[in-house]
C-alpha cells in the first residue's frame, strides 16, 4: 500500500556533532525527516522557512540552555517538545517538564524507546505519522494481534503502533518466536542472548520475562503467550491458550 502521509519533520537541537549525527541517522532510518541544529539560533533561522513538527532538544546546550529554548518555542507556537539530557538531576527533569516539554529522556537512552516516545507524543498532538505498510512474509513473525518485524527490528500492535523494546527484550522475543511450542531452559536462553549477558544469572532471565510480559500480554499475571513450565523453563505459545 502506498503511503501518502508526509514524514514528520523533527528538529534536533544538540551542540554535540556526534550526538546530532547519530540522532539524525536514527530518526531517518525510522521514517522521520530529521533536521539537525547546533543551537537555538540555527533552529529559529530554519523554522522560518521549514517549520518542524517536533523539537528534540538537549537540556544542557552551550549558550542558551535547552530549557530557555523550550520556553521560547512555547511562546511562539504549540509544538511538541522532547528533552534529552545526560544529567541525572530530578530537579532538572521537573523544571524541564514544567517549562513546556512533553516528554523527557535520559542519556544514554535506548534508541527504540526514543523512537516510540516521539511517535507517542506526535500522536497526542494529532499528527499523522507516516507508518510503513503492514509487513508480511518470512521476515515478520505474528502472534496474537502483534507482529515482530525482523528487518526493522520492531514490535507492532494491531493498530501498527510500535511497542518499544530494549535490545535484550527484542532478542529474547525473537528467539521465542523462532522456537514456538518448545520448552526452553534458562541456561539455553542465556547462551542464545549472547556474550553481553554472560555475566547474568538465571534470575535475570526471569526479570526479562516479566518485563516482556508487560509489553505483549493482555494480562501479564496470566500470560497467554510466554508461559512458565515449572522446573523446566519457558515456552512460547503463538495462539492464545491456557496460562502457565
Amino acid at each position: 500500500m502506498e503511503e501518502t502521509t508526509r514524514k514528520s519533520r523533527i528538529a534536533i537541537v544538540d551542540d554535540d556533532p556526534v550526538v546530532r549525527q547519530s540522532l539524525q541517522d536514527l530518526l531517518y532510518e525510522n521514517g522521520f525527516d530529521p533536521v539537525a541544529h547546533d543551537g537555538s539560533a540555527a533552529f529559529f533561522a530554519k523554522e522560518q522557512d521549514c517549520p518542524a513538527d517536533m523539537a528534540l532538544i538537549d537540556l544542557k546546550l552551550a549558550g542558551e540552555s535547552g530549557l530557555t529554548l523550550a520556553m521560547r518555542i512555547r511562546e511562539q507556537r504549540d509544538m511538541p517538545i522532547v528533552m534529552l539530557t545526560g544529567v541525572g538531576d530530578e530537579v532538572d527533569k521537573i523544571v524541564g517538564l514544567e517549562t513546556g516539554a512533553d516528554d523527557y529522556l535520559m542519556k544514554p537512552f535506548n534508541p527504540r524507546e526514543l523512537v516510540a516516545r516521539i511517535r507517542a507524543v506526535l500522536r497526542r498532538y494529532g499528527a499523522q505519522i507516516q507508518r510503513p505498510a503492514p509487513a508480511t512474509g518470512p521476515d515478520v513473525l505474528q502472534f496474537g494481534d502483534k507482529s515482530l518485524d525482523l528487518t526493522r527490528k520492531e514490535l507492532r500492535d494491531a493498530e501498527g503502533d510500535e511497542i518499544a523494546l530494549t535490545n535484550a527484550e527484542y532478542r529474547l522475543l525473537e528467539y521465542f518466536l523462532r522456537h514456538p511450542g518448545e520448552i526452553i531452559p534458562r541456561p539455553q536462553l542465556l547462551a542464545e542472548l549472547g556474550s553481553d549477558l554472560s555475566q547474568y544469572v538465571d534470575r535475570t532471565i526471569d526479570v526479562l520475562i516479566l518485563r516482556l510480559r508487560r509489553k505483549i500480554e493482555p494480562v501479564p499475571s496470566k500470560p497467554a503467550h510466554l508461559q512458565t513450565r515449572r522446573g523446566q523453563g519457558y515456552i512460547f505459545v503463538q495462539a492464545p491458550g491456557a496460562s502457565g
